[in-house]
């Protein structure tokens, strides 16, 4: 028999970016590839307990189709004979949310939803961690990927899979929000194995949103003279500027920035004109030592 799916999960819709999301923490190995599952413009959903994987690809056709998060789950469990074992949220593109828990899931076993999500979890020391989850999402502010993030980590300080911690996922799909804009998968990070997968996974997040910032507009820095100055310092120990710094930010500055940025993989972050993105500058000062930095 395969192991049950004991975990935590949120699922959640922002309808004013239209990103949609799974986050998920289980004493599990590599949960990501069982329990997320989400399409741009269609919904989510989060599939455990003994997991009826087919409730995730199936569940998002039924969205597709137009029926509701309700409808949907009814024709999931119409054609699941172990639908007491099944533990499922669901969360459309219009914010519709329901999360349903089999009369056989393992104690602590339940769920709550609202507009816009749906937290549920299994095997869990108590009804305390899935209320964090919905409290904390229902306060939080930021992009979705913080939000969720915060509901997750808030799950586990409540309590969280009475076995423990082994792997956690986030997934978060947008139209276009992919790499080169050629599918919808905004954000797809894995925690496989980890003795602290819930903060390793925030790790990567942050790795990742440097690399891919976030939709929706960015903190921009104008270069002025003293900047400028700076940048040049910065670009002088990176190896990529030579000369006297002349405050001045002229092509060949530009072009020295653009090669450091790409090399450290921040393309994505390229600002135009006389401007570089926040962001860009906290990291080059955090690799810079010894630099003299202007005002922030």
């Amino acid at each position: 028999m395969r192991p049950i799916v004991a975990t935590f999960s949120i699922v959640a819709c922002d309808t004013a970016t239209g990103e949609l999301g799974v986050a998920v923490q289980s004493k599990f190995i590599a949960v990501g590839a069982v329990v997320p599952w989400a399409r741009a413009g269609i919904g989510a959903v989060a599939t455990q307990a003994w997991a009826n994987t087919a409730f995730g690809p199936d569940g998002l056709l039924h969205l597709a189709a137009g029926l509701s998060p309700q409808d949907a789950l009814n024709r999931l469990m119409a054609s699941d004979p172990g639908t007491d074992d099944r533990q499922v949220g669901i969360v459309d593109a219009q914010g519709r949310a329901l999360t349903f828990t089999g009369a056989r899931c393992k104690y602590w076993a339940g769920g709550r939803s609202g507009p816009g999500y749906a937290a549920q979890g299994n095997i869990l020391v108590g009804g305390a961690t899935v209320d964090a989850m919905a409290t904390t999402y229902e306060s939080a502010a930021g992009p979705l990927g913080e939000r969720l993030l915060a509901a997750l980590a808030a799950g586990q300080a409540a309590g969280g899979d009475s076995r423990g911690m082994q792997s956690a996922a986030l997934l978060i799909v947008r139209e276009g929000g992919g790499y080169g804009g050629r599918n919808d998968r905004a954000i797809d990070l894995r925690v496989d194995d980890h003795p602290s997968p819930i903060a390793e996974l925030q790790r990567i997040y942050d790795l990742y949103t440097l690399y891919f910032p976030p939709a929706g507009p960015r903190d921009l820095v104008p270069i002025d003279a003293a900047l400028a100055a700076e940048l040049q310092k910065m670009l002088v120990a990176s190896g990529d500027y030579s000369g006297e710094p002349s405050g001045a930010f002229d092509e060949r500055t530009r072009l020295a920035l653009a090669q450091y940025m790409g090399r450290e993989n921040l393309e994505e972050r390229t600002a135009q004109g006389a401007m570089i993105d926040a962001t860009v500058l906290r990291y080059m000062r955090s690799q810079s030592i010894g630099v003299g930095r202007t005002g922030d």
